[in-house]
């Protein structure tokens, strides 16, 4: 079941850089359609990717924990502006419950899954852990809010105080994310096992989300400030983690990193 599952995963992964690649190249509604299909694509990837080393049970687990979750929390902030700032969702990214696309969930979780793998090579305990994985799902967002508000999916009733180069995005909103980003990693933790897994699903989708966010936000939509903090908050976690997945891909008697 390993291979069978890996390798639909790996081809997914490809697939959800190549629709990210074409972000740039769109527009109007066909923008909106490959958003939600990327979102889609990258969840199923990482699904089948966890199910691949840990079984369909736990990652029916971690979906499910994922998805409850965060949620639950937009659920909240939609309704009353704690704890990412007073903010509301478009129409843009399908059926939307309690005012919260119930494609965000996913978005979440296609992230926070894979960094799970990455905080636990970098970090024993589970407080650290969930620190890491708090940081680094606050470095995504800080790529992900300015791009969404430019296309319209979500805006904030105020975005005042915000980060230098980084404004309709409250800095309220990436505090939030930080604790959200902090509690999810450490009920991710709880419910994952650990145990050896191929890190490569989890080094493409998070390698390109740091280089693809960096290279997007200076190149493509004019955002330098953004493509530095993002850049330095994200890639704090995430290139130490491929730096030693890189190391261990070099000495082929290892076994598997943990995960």
């Amino acid at each position: 079941m390993r291979d069978a599952l890996l390798r639909p995963a790996l081809l997914l992964a490809a697939a959800t850089v190549l629709c990210q690649v074409a972000y740039p190249l769109t527009s109007g509604a066909a923008r909106d359609r490959l958003t939600v299909a990327t979102v889609l694509v990258a969840a199923l990837a990482v699904l089948l990717d966890l199910a691949s080393s840990r079984g369909p049970l736990a990652a029916a687990r971690a979906a499910a924990a994922t998805w409850v979750l965060t949620f639950a929390v937009e659920a909240v902030g939609t309704g009353t502006g704690q704890p990412f700032g007073p903010y509301s969702y478009a129409g843009s990214l399908g059926p939307r419950v309690l005012g919260v696309p119930l494609l965000v969930p996913l978005a979440w979780g296609m992230v926070a899954l894979p960094l799970l793998m990455a905080v636990r090579r970098l970090a024993a305990s589970p407080a650290a852990r969930a620190a890491l994985g708090g940081v680094a799902l606050t470095g995504w967002d800080l790529f992900l809010d300015p791009q969404m508000v430019a296309a319209g999916h979500w805006r904030w009733a105020d975005p005042s105080p915000h980060l230098p180069g980084v404004p309709h995005v409250p800095v309220h909103n990436f505090a939030g994310w930080l604790v959200t980003g902090t509690v999810l990693v450490l009920v991710l933790d709880r419910v994952v096992p650990e145990g050896p897994a191929d890190p490569l699903v989890p080094a493409v989708l998070l390698g390109w989300t740091w280089l693809g966010g960096v290279v997007g936000a200076a190149a493509f939509f004019g955002r330098p400030a953004v493509a530095v903090w993002g850049g330095v908050v994200l890639g704090a976690v995430v290139v130490p983690w491929l730096v030693l997945v890189a190391r261990d891909a070099a000495v082929p008697q290892r076994e598997p990193v943990p995960a």
